[in-house]
């Protein structure tokens, strides 16, 4: 419930026609709407067959010092990096360097069950090896560089959540662990791989492993907004790697794409074989059905950065879009951009507030607590903003739409006080819960 997300499914139902240019003043008129009203800093591109048909920027790159964003600003991708990274390791399967079946005791024996973690498992996220991101102290040293042997270290204390190939679940680790391996078979680093390999083939001009944030370079820092937007910690690159450390535009990641798809960086065969098969997770592709139209894709998400990026391959389209401030589900934005690339019917979103004052919001405030889920919701007001926390969770910020009724259109849910019962009713996902102010 209530998780810091990105939706990986454009589906919608529209009523397709001719593809057409983007509706690029009504679209233009979208993204002010939403940076007039906080919700989004970030840039977006569409293309068809190769060309460029809609670039828009919106927001700051450098809130502090008021430096807009442009069509030059670069945002780090978080885990489409993973995408780049698969692509990588076809491209050493194809030289034999590699092979899918190839176990992970190769490399790494002193990892749980690295006997039996083969180079497809832990492209597909079925290979069982804990997700160090998900560790309670994760956040307490990810700013901090970490060397490959410290990293390993904690991948290997992490241990096995489950027998090799039996489920799916996303890891980074895994990448992280792919990262080192295609720097031992390549002899070379993952910087160089990624330029060599991808960058030059596909005509990338701004994507790069990155490091230290440079705005002057245009480079973008990233914010997260509880009542205005706040600097957000910045992880050291160190630590994602391969698995989330890449930075980019939205026009390289369409372009990137592109290539993969038409052979210019691995061939049609192993794209092929990252595809997706019957709407599962792929090897560093996941599914983007738009309507009928079969896409294909990732997303990504670092400290404050998120993104997100697909490809049609049967029409030609892409769409990418990187974020560094995101106080809205950017998954609407995608299906708007691609509503407009195909033709499809759409609405502006209204984004009207209902006016609540700071006094009205201190009687929301407390721990809220459920008999049906282990964790708790604590509501603090800042200044004339709410402010939501799950346990364990990043504190997001809530909009009032009414008499004690606000959302959170970031995750999609809906929260209803009645101060008089001390009680708050959360909708999501089709669910309702019930939570008493303790």
């Amino acid at each position: 419930m209530w998780k810091y997300y990105l939706t990986l499914v454009l589906s919608c139902t529209v009523c397709f026609v001719h593809a057409q240019q983007s509706d690029a003043p009504k679209l233009d008129s979208f993204l002010n709407a939403l940076a007039a009203h906080d919700k989004f800093m970030g840039s977006v591109a569409v293309t068809k067959n190769g060309t460029l048909v809609y670039a828009r920027a919106t927001g700051y790159a450098d809130v502090a010092a008021k430096l807009p964003a442009d069509g030059e600003t670069k945002y780090r991708i978080g885990s489409i990096s993973k995408t780049f990274t698969a692509a990588l390791v076809f491209k050493a399967i194809e030289s034999r360097q590699l092979a899918l079946d190839q176990t992970l005791s190769s490399w790494f024996p002193g990892i749980a069950q690295a006997d039996k973690i083969t180079i497809r498992h832990m492209l597909s996220h079925r290979s069982g090896i804990h997700n160090f991101t998900a560790n309670q102290d994760y956040l307490s040293w990810s700013t901090q560089p970490k060397t490959e042997k410290e990293l390993v270290d904690i991948i290997t204390k992490g241990g096995s959540d489950f027998e090799p190939g039996s489920r799916m679940s996303y890891s980074n680790s895994n990448y992280v662990l792919l990262t080192y391996i295609l720097e031992k078979v390549f002899k070379q680093p993952y910087a160089k791989l990624l330029t060599t390999y991808i960058c030059k083939p596909a005509g990338l001009t701004n994507t790069y492993l990155g490091g230290k944030i440079r705005t002057a370079d245009h480079e973008s820092n990233s914010y997260k907004f509880l009542g205005q937007w706040q600097l957000m910690p910045e992880t050291d690159i160190s630590v994602p790697l391969g698995a989330g450390g890449i930075v980019s535009t939205p026009a390289d990641l369409t372009r990137f794409l592109r290539a993969l798809f038409t052979g210019k960086i691995i061939s049609r065969e192993s794209v092929e074989q990252m595809k997706p098969v019957s709407n599962q997770e792929g090897l560093g592709l996941f599914p983007m059905p738009f309507g009928d139209k079969a896409g294909y894709g990732h997303n990504g998400g670092i400290d404050g950065f998120s993104s997100l990026c697909a490809y049609y391959p049967a029409d030609d389209i892409s769409f990418a879009i990187t974020s560094n401030g995101a106080n809205y589900d950017i998954n609407n934005i995608a299906i708007i951009l691609m509503s407009a690339a195909y033709g499809a019917p759409w609405e502006m979103p209204s984004f009207s507030a209902y006016a609540v004052t700071s006094e009205e919001l201190d009687q929301y405030t407390g721990v809220y607590a459920s008999k049906d889920l282990p964790v708790k919701i604590t509501f603090t007001r800042q200044d004339n903003t709410l402010i939501g926390q799950v346990t364990g969770q990043t504190a997001l910020a809530l909009e009032p739409t009414g008499k004690h009724q606000f959302r959170i259109d970031r995750v999609k849910a809906e929260m209803t006080f009645d101060p008089a019962a001390k009680t708050m009713t959360l909708k999501q996902a089709g669910r309702v819960m019930v939570f008493t102010k303790e």
